[in-house]
C-alpha cells in the first residue's frame, strides 16, 4: 500500500511539474525563529536539515524584518532546474537586504544522496536547502496555500506585512518584480 500511495505521489508531481503561463517520522522542535529538524532514519548522513510539515511550517511563518522567498522544487522537474539560478541570484543580490532564499527539495529519500547533493554541489548553490519528507500531502498542501494544487515549481514570498503564493515557474525578471513588490 506504501509502494503504491508512492507511486501516486510521484505521478502527481510529475504531471504537475509543468510551468504554467498564468501570472511521524521524525518531529521537530521550535526555538525561537530556527527550526529544527529531528533526524530519522533515513535522513542521518544527508548534508541538508530533513523535516516533516509540522516541523518545516514554522519556516513559512517567520515574523521578523527579512522578506522569505520560499521555493519548491526537485531534481526531476525540469521547470524548477531551468528556474534555479534565478534564485541563486536574487539570493546574492537581496541577500545583505535582508531576503532569505529558501530551496525545499520535494525529491524522495532514494534521492538525496545520489541526485540532490550532487546537484546542489556540481551548481555551488548558496542559497538555504532544506528536504520536505511528509507524505500526507493532501494535508500539508493547503497550509502552504489554499491555491495550491500541488504542482512544481511552486513559490512563496513573504514578509510580516505580505504574502503571495506563485504556483509557476519564474524568469528572473518576473522573480525580480515580484520580490520588489515586498522590499520597496
Amino acid at each position: 500500500m506504501n509502494k503504491l500511495f508512492t507511486g501516486v505521489w510521484m505521478m502527481l508531481i510529475l504531471f504537475g511539474c509543468a510551468e504554467r503561463k498564468k501570472e511521524d517520522k521524525g518531529g521537530a522542535e521550535v526555538a525561537g525563529k530556527e527550526t529544527v529538524a529531528m533526524e530519522s532514519d533515513s535522513s542521518q548522513d544527508v548534508k541538508f536539515p530533513v523535516y516533516d510539515f509540522n516541523g518545516f511550517e514554522p519556516m513559512l511563518h517567520f515574523d521578523d524584518d527579512k522578506t522569505y522567498v520560499v521555493n519548491f522544487w526537485a531534481t526531476w522537474c525540469k521547470p524548477c532546474i531551468a528556474e534555479m539560478p534565478h534564485f541563486e541570484e536574487i539570493n546574492s543580490k537581496y541577500k545583505a537586504k535582508g531576503v532569505e532564499v529558501i530551496l525545499v527539495s520535494l525529491d524522495m529519500p532514494n534521492m538525496w544522496k545520489s541526485r540532490l547533493e550532487p546537484f546542489v554541489a556540481n551548481k555551488g548553490i548558496q542559497s538555504k536547502v532544506v528536504i520536505l519528507d511528509d507524505p500526507k500531502q493532501n494535508d500539508w498542501i493547503p497550509k502552504v496555500s489554499e491555491e495550491w494544487g500541488g504542482g512544481i515549481p511552486a513559490t512563496l514570498i513573504y514578509n510580516k506585512d505580505k504574502r503571495t503564493f506563485y504556483e509557476r515557474g519564474f524568469t528572473y525578471e518576473e522573480l525580480n518584480n515580484e520580490l520588489n513588490k515586498f522590499i520597496n
